[in-house]
């Protein structure tokens, strides 16, 4: 197929012109109910300069290396695009919202689908830009401990005691805002969201979805009606929760966490106002950032479990005699293990033997209570040791102490996004938009590519007690490398 030609779509050749369509990208057997895994696929273009820039949404855990999308996705999608439609490959875009949904094994068919679709249906469009605000749906994961090291909040592993931990993180509960309006029409085509969560919450089936993304994409679809796409870009939620994410006692449900991102996005979405005339810019470099070198820090936390398990003791009591012993010395205050009355006839007859007994189970209880401490932190240890030695084993294999990643920029009138492959965490983002010379700057990981996390440089000081500074490979000098080149492309766009 030819390209369709810029000549007619836009009235005074000046305005942008824009289309988008969404693709169900189920995986077959895995239904996901009434929130199913989409990819959407934005196409905007300039008359004036015939560029085009495409920006996708996959409902996915990440682009290559973990879940159902792997390498060459993105070199195929771009591939086949510059041979069908003539778009240029560092104008494409892509971003996965970190959800675990299932998809199926012709994504990228259906991606490429997505895209010739908004491509075939572009119109002329007013563009506006804005933020809007949700802060109840999200919490910082990473917990700041009295002895100064962090933890976090995983499934993978116990959270340290309450007595143990002195503060939490930030979040970002800045909605970034980008509508598309028909020229037409005065309609809405297409609304995008920004947003920093990991959407893992689930749902109570436990089965396929596209999790608090999916639902807030749905609300809002539902909402503007007329065919509006919502398209969700995750933003730098590497230590970023879903709220009640490790709850015991209710059902994991993302629906109201997403409905309630839906529905804050639209309250910031109707008041924005849309122009003509926008500018379009589109920009791709690749960085190369260092790797972490890995074998000092394995080897010191090899020691740090060794000397935890040597802190574990024989306690009289096993799990069956311990549960029932705290429940009752956690809910009977001064006299656990008898009536009242017999303490105080106890007291009459000069003996302490019900004291004597309190004194020793709870000794016994305290040095249980121990061991289970102990058994928790070396979980974090162990479970965070592996990733460690992971990401060394590739370095060694890789024959290679740096890395070369592609960082994207993109410009929609006052929207202004700048991209990077790895989970940045919430700080990442928060400083550069506090950095930047635009008012309306977003920041996205999980882009062109997948990187693990990428945590600050004082995080990666933590490296070994968190999955974020585990589960990553860069070296700290990263950050700093990273951000200079991403302010540098915000000045431009």
């Amino acid at each position: 197929m030819g390209s369709i030609p810029f000549v007619g779509l836009s009235a005074d050749g000046k305005s942008l012109i824009a289309g988008i369509a969404k693709v169900e990208i189920t995986q077959p057997d895995h239904d996901a109910g009434d929130n199913p895994p989409f990819v959407r696929a934005l196409v905007i273009s300039d008359p004036a300069s015939e560029v085009s820039a495409v920006l996708v949404a996959v409902d996915a855990v990440a682009i290559a290396e973990i879940g159902a999308i792997r390498d060459p996705y993105l070199e195929n999608v771009r591939r086949s695009l510059k041979a069908e439609l003539g778009i240029d490959p560092k104008s494409v875009v892509i971003n996965a919202s970190h959800c675990h949904a299932l998809v199926c094994d012709d994504v990228e068919a259906k991606t490429i689908e997505a895209v010739r679709a908004a491509w075939e249906n572009r119109v002329a469009v007013l563009v506006a830009a804005g933020t809007s605000h949700e802060d109840r749906i999200s919490v910082n994961r990473r917990l700041k401990l009295k002895n100064g090291r962090e933890a976090d909040e995983r499934h993978a592993y116990a959270m340290p005691p309450d007595e143990e931990i002195a503060a939490v993180g930030p979040i970002d509960p800045e909605i970034g805002l980008l509508r598309l309006d028909r020229i037409d029409t005065g309609k809405p085509l297409a609304l995008v969201f920004h947003f920093s969560c990991h959407p893992i919450q689930g749902v109570p089936s436990g089965g396929n979805t596209a999790d608090l993304s999916g639902f807030a994409a749905k609300t809002i679809e539902e909402q503007l009606g007329d065919g509006v796409v919502a398209m969700f870009l995750q933003g730098c939620g590497g230590d970023i929760n879903p709220v009640l994410y490790k709850a015991v006692d209710r059902p994991r449900d993302a629906r109201p966490l997403g409905t309630q991102l839906g529905l804050s996005a639209l309250r910031g979405a109707r008041d924005l106002k849309a122009e003509a005339g926008a500018a379009l810019k589109v920009s791709n470099e690749i960085l190369s950032v260092p790797r972490a070198k890995l074998d000092g820090r394995i080897a010191e936390l090899e020691r740090e479990i060794t000397a935890l398990t040597a802190q574990l003791k024989g306690t009289s009591l096993n799990f069956d005699t311990f549960l029932p012993l705290m429940v009752k010395y956690g809910l009977s205050g001064e006299t656990p293990s008898a009536d009242a009355k017999r303490y105080l006839q106890d007291e009459v007859l000069g003996s302490e033997d019900w004291k004597h007994l309190d004194e020793e189970n709870r000794k016994n209880l305290d040095a249980y209570l121990r061991n289970i401490h102990v058994m928790e932190d070396l979980t974090r240890k162990q479970v965070n040791l592996a990733l460690l030695e992971k990401h060394e084993a590739r370095r060694i294999a890789a024959g290679s102490d740096s890395i070369e990643v592609e960082v994207a920029g993109l410009r929609v009138g006052d929207f202004r996004l700048v991209t990077f492959p790895g989970e940045l965490t919430v700080p990442i983002g928060l400083g550069l938009k506090q950095r930047s010379p635009h008012d309306l700057t977003f920041i996205s990981g999980y882009t062109n590519g997948y990187l693990y996390y990428a945590p600050t440089a004082d995080q990666l000081l933590n490296r070994g007690g968190a999955q974020e500074d585990s589960d990553c490979l860069l070296a700290p000098e990263w950050q700093a490398i990273f951000e200079a080149k991403a302010l540098e492309i915000l000045k431009s766009l």
